[in-house]
């Protein structure tokens, strides 16, 4: 397999004719780069009028490697074959290496270039790449591998630094220019041998031959990169080699080359990165730009109408390589994933054309608020007080969805904001969640569900952008809520949360080690006003009703939550689950839209029969209506007690209640939920009649009630030992919580 490396531009702000002065004086030796050993030259040539020189040079490196590896394969010293061309008239030097020794188990190759700045011509860059494609290798093709890798990433921070060294050695010489190369003194010139960087090219982990690499062209993007070297350049405002160009006019031209990426870019905007990292950066957003050519290629996006392919951002990569290690591969397919979900959604346009419901802006519980000790902006989101159902019932999944999309694209804008003002590569946001106040209602299943979808999508396509997360004052109902989330987490996203319960999070080790004590919120007992909304239950006239949510638009999820069914007088409707494991757990949650209702649950060691073809209106019993279905499976024949058993007491709802509860089944088989119509005191019966018994009773609107239903079973393992923290939570339980007796038989319900 062949390996490849490409090196980020180096940049000296020095002329291009004083670095290769400095360049010179590491040969014929170098007490700086003790692994070259030796050096001949082979054959130097120069044009007529002075301005190429061209020298082929074989050079003896003494590689690091283990003395077994060398005795080997029967050799003390590598050597390798360099061609460097000097242009003294475009202001160039290309260097091309390649080994001798092993040429036919190992092909290593190496580009390397020195040229003027594109924008700046008292300056230069330096640019390399390399490839390593290892056939044999006495069965050491991994070590040999490792070792290459190893010397290369070493070899290129020393590169820089035995240029640096000469440049200040010429500097305390008094030397800080060296004539440019004219026609007229060229036939003056004394022409020196030029030999080739050994960079450890021999032996280095590789990349593409010297291959422009696209960076954004887009104002944003210069701006960056133009502060970028704006910051180096005040940094060496002591230098002698550029200073002599006024401030202003320097900061016109200190632009990194738009089709590049700069080395000192990626240290101000996207970290410390190893060379092999920086390789991988540079690598994978030249196969983005090569696999799209040909296409309208933008980073930022101007109109959503005919949306072009856009480049992801440095930083944006940088992430995706981060969540897989810095494999290129796994990157790149989720990368491309995330590209195609972006654009299919059109999230590149969605801080501009999303504009939040005011329920959402009175509600939801959340918003930014100044920054950490870090830099990093922060998030603040007090859950305890949100009203997770109410929010879902009034606006939908997807709106849900887009707000938290549009939550992390605004986290994505303002660190790059974060990372302007301070100075420094700021990739993440903090979140600090305040838990004060959850309680049984947040563990809502639809509501849990639809968290659990919003952190598949965030995490799928948001990698890395979650420095920390401070979740505070955590009752103890949360072992539940975290049960059923965590496993829907990254392992590395996890390790990020710290938990405090009660008012821990106040001492050692707490909220004032991340947060300056000036900007913590006044409800966690700072001095800041905190902007972000209080919540409260959001109000049932809000609430979208079972049309609209049937009707809703699910392009971002891959099913709807509810059922609707109609209870009508003598015909209830029943739902059956068949529980194979015993301690299984069975969730439910309904609101009673119209009417009363009386909740039922029932256990059954046989299965209810499908509903059967009623002669009289030609299908199966149960009845459709335009306002949902009403299915009926307890059969006419049944006597309760003997044929089925009530394991919960029945429980009477009035319209508009909403009710959640949870059963842990004693027994395996059958178990029928069911929701009969409520009569007086008296009235009920025992033995339900059938649909012939009812037909009639249809026509009065006063004897049909509406429920929305939704029905869950969750093995016990899933909860693993959660259930006594539900039990233990202080949260209102209705009166079927007080018939538990124990942990084999536990049930809650709550209604509002």
């Amino acid at each position: 397999m062949v390996q490849k490396y490409q090196s980020p531009i180096r940049v000296y702000k020095h002329p291009f004719e004083l670095v290769m002065e400095a360049y010179e004086r590491r040969f014929p030796t170098c007490h700086l780069i003790p692994m070259f050993v030796d050096s001949e030259v082979l054959e130097e040539t120069e044009s007529e009028d002075g301005s190429i020189h061209q020298v082929q040079r074989r050079c003896k490196l003494d590689v690091d490697a283990p003395r077994l590896l060398k005795r080997i394969a029967g050799v003390d010293y590598v050597y390798f074959s360099q061609e460097n061309t000097l242009n003294k008239r475009e202001r160039t030097l290309h260097i091309e290496s390649h080994n001798e020794t092993f040429s036919n188990r190992v092909i290593i190759h190496e580009l390397c270039s020195y040229s003027a700045h594109p924008e700046n011509e008292d300056w230069t860059c330096f640019e390399q790449s390399a490839s390593l494609d290892i056939k044999s290798f006495f069965g050491f093709e991994s070590t040999v591998e490792k070792i290459a890798m190893k010397q290369y990433a070493s070899s290129i921070k020393k590169g820089k630094e035995i240029i640096e060294f000469y440049l200040n050695q010429l500097d305390e010489e008094g030397i800080s220019q060296v004539p440019r190369w004219t026609p007229s003194s060229s036939s003056s010139v004394t022409t020196k041998p030029v030999c080739a960087t050994p960079t450890l090219l021999q032996l280095e982990l590789p990349v593409t031959p010297a291959v422009s690499i696209p960076v954004s062209t887009d104002a944003n993007d210069r701006e960056i990169a133009n502060a970028s070297n704006n910051d180096a350049t005040q940094s060496d405002a002591t230098s002698s080699d550029a200073t002599s160009q006024p401030d202003d006019q320097m900061e016109n031209q200190t632009g990194t080359p738009d089709d590049k990426l700069d080395a000192d870019y990626i240290k101000r905007y996207l970290g410390d990165l190893t060379p092999l990292q920086e390789s991988c950066l540079i690598r994978l957003r030249q196969w983005l730009q090569e696999s799209h050519k040909g296409k309208t290629l933008t980073l930022t996006p101007s109109s959503p109408s005919s949306p072009p392919f856009q480049i992801p951002k440095d930083e944006h990569i940088l992430r995706f390589l981060r969540a897989r290690d810095f494999n290129m591969e796994k990157a790149r397919e989720i990368l491309c994933q995330s590209l195609t979900w972006r654009k299919q959604h059109q999230v590149d346009y969605l801080l501009e054309t999303w504009t939040s419901p005011q329920v959402l802006n009175d509600y939801y519980t959340g918003g930014w608020h100044h920054h950490d000790k870090e830099g990093r902006p922060l998030y603040i989101l007090r859950l305890g007080q949100m009203d997770t159902k109410g929010l879902v019932r009034a606006l939908g999944e997807e709106s849900l969805l887009r707000h938290v999309l549009s939550i992390n694209e605004e986290g994505l804008r303002r660190c790059e904001e974060n990372t302007k003002v301070f100075g420094r590569p700021i990739s993440c946001w903090t979140c600090l969640v305040d838990l004060e106040g959850l309680n049984m209602r947040h563990l809502w299943r639809p509501g849990v569900k639809a968290l659990l979808r919003i952190i598949e999508v965030v995490e799928a396509n948001y990698p890395e952008t979650l420095g920390r997360l401070l979740i505070l004052r955590a009752p103890r109902v949360f072992p539940v809520l975290w049960t059923l989330v965590s496993p829907f987490i990254d392992e590395n996203t996890r390790k990020k949360f710290l938990i405090y319960a009660g008012n821990d999070y106040q001492g050692p080790g707490g909220l004032l080690d991340y947060i300056d004590k000036e900007v913590i919120p006044d409800f966690l007992g700072g001095e800041c006003m905190c902007e972000v909304p209080e919540g409260g239950l959001v109000p049932k006239s809000l609430y979208r009703t079972a049309e609209e949510l049937e009707n809703e638009d699910i392009s971002l999820w891959t099913e709807t939550i509810y059922q609707s069914a109609s209870v009508f007088k003598g015909a209830p409707h029943e739902v059956v689950l068949e529980i194979i494991d015993a301690a299984s757990v069975i969730t439910w949650d309904f609101d009673v839209c119209k009417g009363d209702v009386v909740f039922h649950l029932y256990h059954s060691k046989r299965a209810p029969q499908p509903p059967r073809k009623d002669p009289l209106v030609g299908q199966h019993s149960s009845i459709t209506t335009p306002g949902g279905n009403n299915v009926q499976l307890i059969d006419k024949s049944w006597t309760l007690g003997l044929d089925y058993s009530m394991v919960e007491s029945p429980l009477t709802c009035k319209e508009g209640e909403s009710v959640q509860g949870s059963h842990v089944t004693r027994w395996p088989g059958f178990y029928i939920l069911q929701w009969r119509f409520h009569t007086m005191p008296g009235s009920a019966s025992t033995n339900l009649p059938r649909v012939d018994d009812v037909l009639a009773s249809l026509q009065v609107s006063s004897h049909k009630c509406k429920v929305m239903y939704y029905t869950e079973v969750i093995g016990s393992e899933d909860f693993r030992g959660s259930m006594t923290s539900l039990e233990s939570s202080h949260s209102g339980f209705s009166q079927l919580s007080h018939a538990t007796s124990n942990h084999s038989q536990s049930s809650s319900m709550i209604s509002r």
